[in-house]
């Protein structure tokens, strides 16, 4: 049987000793310092597989780096979410739920749309295929948003209508990865006006705070507060066709390829 994921104590240099979380897929997900990792599997999620390895992965360390520590959120927020059924944007509706917010997410099928509002627990959510992006983000926000946290780029970044000091996290810029010529950004001049604090960031600046997030994390997944959906891939040669769905936001959360599970 070949499992999904492993937790292993590497005693690399680079990483001065930390215990680090692989994946079968071949790229290391997370890297935790000071925590010992091999006994929360079982008390946290019981039998549950899977999810131990995406909600406390680099994808759910991106979403508490980027929403808490950036964004701050208080009670009773307005809070948008590009990309949303994403392995990090999934996960930022869901905080954004605990703390008490109104979230709002965008995705790119009525499959996906119907995921964040039945699955995920978002207030509501739309396809930006089918939408008016202004004429959306105008509908659900009418008093403007309070928190934008950004993995599209391009049209949805022009298309916001920001409160007076609201943050945008900038975690990702899917739309804008593989363009020859990337477009730019028209209205800057509102974060002038708007007075509004845009920042980008990178999780390994906050691996620090891995054993933190796991205090805040872990509760919420042994409660059930907390959902994840990963999109698996079966077999070597379904890799190919995963990669380019990733990039071509096709996926719904963390994209997994399964080499074999005999």
């Amino acid at each position: 049987m070949v499992e999904r994921s492993r937790v292993c104590a590497k005693k690399e240099e680079r990483w001065n000793g930390c215990i680090t979380r692989e994946r079968i897929s071949a790229r290391v997900v997370v890297r935790g310092r000071g925590r010992r990792l091999c006994d929360w599997r079982g008390d946290a999620m019981g039998q549950r597989e899977g999810f131990e390895v995406a909600g406390t992965s680099m994808s759910g360390m991106t979403t508490y780096a980027g929403f808490y520590e950036l964004c701050s959120p208080k009670q009773g927020e307005y809070v948008f979410v590009s990309a949303a059924s994403g392995a990090v944007g999934q996960l930022v509706g869901q905080f954004a739920k605990l703390s008490g917010c109104y979230v709002v997410g965008s995705a790119g099928t009525k499959e996906n749309v119907d995921l964040l509002k039945n699955k995920f627990g978002f207030d509501e959510a739309f396809n930006y295929k089918e939408e008016d992006l202004e004429a959306a983000l105008k509908r659900f926000f009418p008093n403007g948003i309070d928190i934008y946290f950004e993995n599209v780029e391009g049209k949805m970044l022009d298309a916001l209508n920001m409160r007076l000091r609201g943050p945008i996290d900038l975690c990702g810029m899917i739309s804008q990865y593989n363009l020859e010529h990337p477009k730019g950004v028209h209205n800057l001049f509102c974060l002038i006006t708007k007075r509004v604090f845009m920042e980008g960031f990178i999780v390994h600046d906050y691996y620090h705070m891995y054993p933190k997030f796991l205090d805040m994390i872990l509760p919420h997944i042994k409660e059930g507060n907390i959902t994840y959906v990963e999109d698996i891939g079966e077999g070597l040669e379904s890799a190919p066709a995963t990669l380019i769905g990733l990039f071509a936001r096709h996926n719904v959360g963390n994209q997994v390829v399964v080499v074999a599970r005999e």
